[in-house]
């Protein structure tokens, strides 16, 4: 299985805006930190938004930041949010296969994804920034560690 790539912008869009907490953030800045374009993660920002994972702000002082706690952030609904389609073979989207009728794949296939985002929906995004990795993540992505640690929700 393989994420696309608005999956992986959103997540690590999470993660940045979780280890900037309590500052606001911009969308230039997450962008500049990934090395990753702009204008894509402006519609991956818009789409977390509309979720409610992340919080916006016009005007001057303004930006974004998370919509919710960290902690309550589970790591496999936004994979489930983002991901177009978790469709592994075609017989999963209702596609025409000439052995679908007899054949097994599409179960164990099926069973695969289950567990693949059951492992997910065990983690939230304060595991994925906590545990001591805070720093390192923060100094990587050129968030200020000069004194004052990074917030950990």
């Amino acid at each position: 299985m393989r994420l696309t790539r608005y999956t992986d912008y959103a997540l690590r869009t999470l993660i940045y805006l979780a280890l900037h907490e309590p500052e606001m953030s911009s969308i230039g800045g997450i962008a500049r930190a990934y090395g990753i374009s702009e204008s894509h993660l402006t519609k991956v920002v818009h789409q977390l938004g509309r979720l409610g994972l992340v919080r916006t702000l016009r005007g001057r002082g303004g930006g974004l930041r998370l919509g919710r706690p960290a902690a309550e952030i589970v790591v496999g609904a936004v994979v489930r949010e983002t991901e177009e389609d978790l469709a592994l073979v075609e017989c999963f989207a209702g596609g025409a296969c000439t052995i679908t009728a007899p054949c097994r794949l599409r179960g164990v296939l099926g069973e695969a994804l289950a567990a693949f985002l059951s492992v997910l929906d065990r983690y939230t995004l304060a595991d994925l920034v906590g545990h001591g990795s805070a720093p390192d993540l923060a100094r990587l992505l050129g968030l200020s560690t000069d004194g004052e640690r990074p917030y950990i929700p």
